[in-house]
């Protein structure tokens, strides 16, 4: 039978009666359990302890290895580190697309971006999935968002699934600390013994790079010096693959930037740092919120982001492409008691499309039919259980990549060149070995793996692309 969902919205009244309640702690302990609400009875939750609250963070292209506790060693995170100390974070952790809204789409719903028709930014979800909100909302939970969703169909007034804390819109150094104080206000005034709640706190940072990238470089012509001269001893090295360019589809083939000086780029690694401190410091003020109202021992945290960034790599800036840089991304874990801490994850291939199963499973509740996502659950609570063989990412429309524990395979639709890369002797993609004759076997499995995979997929026709519409005060004013 099909999912029926009820959309909500964050009236006027129901702020003020938010506002009007005192703050109270949730019971302590993160196992699924009974819900407050019949209709999650039915949906087979569990009768033992209260089910936790779920607060999923999502930040807007935080490559995995950015963090500081992941390695950047030119950046201070000591709130995105202490998630991660107090959890299971998994360094095989991939984007299913390299792309906002596509990758969104899939951390949504649990489906691939072609399952969800949004396979270019500017698309909605299609009617068959359901998002998060709309998936838990009828089982018992509180769902809020708040931030970024760059998926039409909801423009900060109206998330279907959802109700949605106002907040500011275009750039991270404007709208992401409305971001951590609305929702750091809406935990703090939530009513005792309230429902479970899913919060969606999604972040822009480090996005704001792409502006730097977009329209402040061409500011920096070779030999003017750097905007700041004292900070030129402090800027960090370039990647080693700086300057790799491998052989490649054309799709990929005039993606890279020509034109920055190397103290240009170096400037640009020093203000993506910067601005994943900025995301660090409204991270930290939900997490402070979520310990000094007491919810914190009864709430899973999940950070993840959409896409990483360039930085640099293969001479690239932003997104759009198979490498690392692009498609691997944070997923960290966190509930005390339950998931272990302090874990690092270095062999399981984990996906955006984990997500939804993952809350799913700790709601208490079936994932959505077809979903091609598992629960993380079992991984970070000490399990042992099968798991994938490969991950696979959508990227640039019709280019596809399979990562398997050793190996990453792209290619690129009625593109003759191929990608082959062995990831456990050139972990930065220097070498395409599709050419090689000593891995044609590999070639070939790795072909045959993506092709069961793309074989298996429920795909739907591509949404319409919808131009996104401002709505004026009194337009916002009338919908609340």
């Amino acid at each position: 039978m099909a999912d029926t969902t009820t959309p909500h919205r964050l009236t006027r009244r129901r702020i003020l009666q938010a506002g009007a309640a005192g703050a109270g702690a949730l019971l302590a302990g993160c196992s699924a359990g009974a819900a407050s609400k019949p209709q999650a009875q039915a949906a087979g939750a569990d009768s033992g302890a209260r089910r936790p609250n779920i607060l999923l963070i999502i930040s807007d292209q935080l490559g995995l290895d950015a963090i500081g506790a992941h390695g950047n060693t030119g950046v201070a995170t000591p709130n995105l580190d202490r998630l991660i100390r107090r959890g299971t974070t998994f360094l095989e952790s991939h984007s299913t697309n390299p792309v906002c809204s596509p990758a969104r789409s899939s951390i949504m719903t649990g489906f691939m971006p072609v399952e969800t028709g949004v396979i270019t930014n500017g698309r909605p979800i299609h009617a068959k999935r359901q998002n998060l909100g709309q998936r838990l909302g009828p089982h018992g939970y509180d769902t809020v968002y708040c931030g970024k969703w760059h998926l039409p169909g909801g423009y900060q007034a109206v998330i279907e699934g959802f109700d949605v804390l106002p907040t500011g819109m275009g750039q991270g150094d404007l709208s992401d600390t409305i971001v951590s104080n609305a929702c750091a206000a809406w935990l703090k005034n939530r009513p005792a013994g309230a429902d479970p709640f899913l919060m969606v706190a999604s972040f822009m940072q480090p996005h704001d790079i792409c502006y730097w990238g977009n329209a402040r470089a061409n500011r920096m012509p070779e030999g003017l010096g750097l905007p700041f001269e004292r900070l030129r001893d402090a800027l960090p090295a370039l990647p080693p693959n700086h300057t790799s360019r491998p052989l490649e589809p054309a799709a990929l083939a005039n993606r890279f930037v020509s034109t920055y000086s190397e103290a240009m780029w170096r400037y640009y690694l020093w203000l993506y740092d910067r601005m994943i401190e900025m995301l660090d410091a409204d991270v930290g003020r939900i997490l402070d919120a979520l310990e000094a109202t007491g919810l914190a021992s009864n709430t899973v945290v999940i950070l993840t982001a959409d896409h990483g960034d360039g930085r640099g790599r293969h001479r690239h800036v932003s997104k759009w492409y198979p490498y690392d840089e692009a498609v691997k991304v944070p997923m960290v874990v966190t509930c005390p008691g339950r998931v272990t801490e302090g874990r690092a994850d270095r062999t399981h291939l984990v996906s955006g499309l984990d997500v939804m199963p993952t809350l799913c499973d700790y709601a208490g509740i079936d994932p959505p039919n077809g979903c091609g996502g598992r629960s993380l659950r079992p991984l970070v609570e000490g399990r042992d259980v099968p798991w994938r063989d490969g991950v696979v990412s959508e990227w640039q429309r019709e280019g596809r990549v399979i990562r398997t524990g050793r190996y990453k395979y792209a290619r690129y639709a009625d593109d003759p060149v191929e990608m082959l890369f062995d990831m456990q002797e050139d972990p930065w993609e220097m070498h395409n070995l599709y050419k090689d004759t000593t891995v044609a076997d590999e070639l070939a499995r790795h072909r045959a793996m993506l092709d069961a995979y793309l074989a298996g997929l429920n795909v739907v026709e591509p949404t319409p692309t919808i131009e996104k519409k401002r709505r004026s005060p009194a337009q916002n004013k009338k919908r609340a």
